[in-house]
């Protein structure tokens, strides 16, 4: 049996730095007092002032932010943690949360009283001005946080029967981990960055008018529709619309449009530079780092959501060009390769289809099989016949409809209906398990990943919530296309890899220039053998890109619009 401690920091956080604590508070359930650690004290204290060994279950809400300050402190970290905030989501996902999923919210939704939103808005004012404080406020904010740990005590009792021991204390573990990877943060090229800040508003406009000389769809810095109608016309491109008859311009339409109209890129990523990228909000520390919350279990499917617009892998490709190694160091990108392909063909148990994952080229033999192309078939002699059939196998993991495939793939709706007949007669297993999950998500209302992460499924559909068949039917995939990276990333991490950042299937990790070799190998393991337990022994394949210093992050999607701002730079930038 544990004995039982609940915490609160308050902290002041400034972009892409580290926090500055002011105050603790915890609450010992044992004997029931409450102790109060003001800002002074605390960073004198070398460890935390409560055990946090085997012994002890140490409760949270957010715990991110509280190993947050355990990072700043140089405080070892509670070897069992459970984030209450993690856990309700798990208990609510995929339901309307009345009041949100903040500590507020979740009382609210308990019944438990708690106070007023408006008076801990100004409490937060009151801490985030930074001081200093008066004895009053110094007693105000403590009483605040002590409100904050009686509250997070109270929660905890009512949420108990909701949680389960052993998955609780997993995912604690994560949100553990991941705080250290926040800390450590993504090394970019400040240098650069500044350049680019400072030019900011005259090289958009120079950017603008040089990218857009190939389309015409601008005037000024505003995007007409009407424009791009006439250059849809001029290069012969059908595009979809919106139910009142406008182009559908939203950015997903845009990025599947580019797949087959690669001439269509250069103008994606200046819109997504406009609409992104406008002020450059990166969160960038003194140190040079890009630090921001990863905001871990916020999607339905429990992957991370951290800022668009603060998180350098957010906004428009080009930017990732700013990820830089420090001096002597690298960093290396380790992705898994085809990775929802080979969780359906492991969670399905069709062999046929864990076969095409074997091969090394899924959607060419997928191919194959169908005998739409020659057995000695290669991307590059049959390119367009593997983007037709890797359209169709990752269409067809949420649900793609025949229709909805053939506008994917700009042909006629025969070709869609004869590519998922394709799909059907070759893989037979797959399409049973993944309907059955649909039907049993419908009877059960509720879906879960093999690590117990749990997504309500609504009874009824209505405008704003409900069972959408296509969501069902994908979970599968990203759920636990998100549990295997969060075991990769708490075994990497115990392994004494440097871990910068999770980025949806991938690690961004950072070693010496000599020791990177070994790093990626490490890391390679640890994302091999965390697929493996997930999916009961079937082994996921791994992409390794390495940049080692001086040299920079590529993505080749992003590569021709940062060559155009670094030429309209006013003083070019190595």
């Amino acid at each position: 049996e544990f004995r039982v401690i609940t915490y609160d920091f308050e902290y002041i956080s400034k972009g892409g730095e580290r926090p500055d604590p002011v105050c603790m508070v915890w609450h010992d359930w044992e004997t029931d007092e409450f102790h109060r650690v003001w800002q002074d004290e605390l960073k004198g204290l070398k460890e935390p002032p409560f055990p946090v060994d085997e012994t002890t279950l140490v409760l949270t809400y957010y715990g991110g932010a509280e190993l947050s300050c355990h990072q700043v402190l140089g405080w070892q970290h509670p070897e069992n943690l459970i984030d209450c905030h993690v856990e309700f989501r798990n208990r609510t996902n995929g339901l309307k949360v009345p009041c949100g999923n903040s500590l507020l919210g979740a009382m609210i939704y308990y019944g438990i009283p708690t106070m007023a939103g408006g008076m801990k808005e100004a409490m937060r004012e009151l801490i985030l001005g930074g001081g200093p404080w008066s004895e009053e406020q110094q007693q105000a904010i403590l009483e605040y946080c002590e409100a904050d740990v009686r509250s997070l005590s109270l929660l905890a009792r009512e949420m108990a029967p909701d949680i389960d021991l052993d998955t609780a204390l997993y995912r604690g573990s994560y949100v553990s981990v991941l705080s250290r990877v926040e800390d450590r943060g993504i090394p970019l090229d400040t240098e650069t960055l500044s350049a680019i800040r400072q030019a900011w508003p005259v090289l958009l406009q120079d950017l603008i008018r040089e990218v857009d000389r190939e389309y015409g769809c601008y005037e000024g810095s505003s995007f007409r529709q009407d424009r791009f109608a006439e250059y849809l016309i001029r290069e012969g491109i059908e595009w979809p619309r919106t139910p009142t008859g406008r182009l559908d311009l939203s950015d997903s339409t845009f990025k599947s449009k580019a797949l087959q109209h690669p001439k269509l890129e250069q103008l994606r990523e200046l819109r997504s530079t406009l609409s992104q990228t406008r002020n450059l909000q990166l969160s960038v520390g003194s140190d040079g780092r890009n630090r921001v919350m990863l905001s871990p279990f916020a999607s339905r499917t429990g992957r991370n959501q951290p800022s668009t617009t603060k998180f350098v892998f957010g906004p428009a490709k080009w930017v990732r060009f700013l990820i830089k190694p420090e001096e002597g160091r690298a960093l290396a990108y380790c992705d898994y390769s085809q990775q929802e392909f080979g969780i359906a063909a492991a969670l399905s148990g069709d062999q046929a289809m864990q076969e095409a994952y074997r091969s090394g080229d899924p959607y060419l033999a997928f191919a194959m099989k169908s005998g739409m192309v020659p057995l000695d078939a290669s991307p590059e002699t049959h390119s367009s016949e593997r983007d037709q059939f890797k359209t169709c196998a990752l269409g067809v993991l949420y649900g793609l409809t025949a229709e909805g495939l053939a506008r994917k793939l700009d042909a006629p709706a025969e070709t869609g209906r004869q590519l998922l007949r394709h799909h059907h007669n070759c893989y037979p297993d797959f399409w049973r398990w993944s309907q059955d999950n649909v039907s049993q998500a419908l009877l059960r209302q509720e879906m879960q990943t093999v690590m117990g992460w749990k997504m309500k499924v609504p009874p009824r559909r209505d405008a704003d919530n409900g069972p959408n068949p296509r969501s069902l039917a994908n979970f599968p995939m990203q759920a636990n296309a998100s549990e295997i990276l969060r075991i990769a990333i708490i075994e990497a991490v115990s392994q004494g890899i440097q871990v910068c950042a999770p980025v949806h299937d991938a690690l961004l990790i950072e070693s010496d220039l000599d020791s990177i070799e070994d790093a990626v190998a490490i890391t390679v393991e640890c994302m091999s053998e965390a697929a493996q337990y997930v999916l009961d022994g079937f082994r996921l394949n791994c992409d390794v890109d390495i940049i080692r210093w001086p040299d920079r992050y590529y993505d080749k999607r992003g590569a021709t619009m940062w060559e155009t701002i670094m030429k309209l730079l006013p003083e070019p930038v190595s």
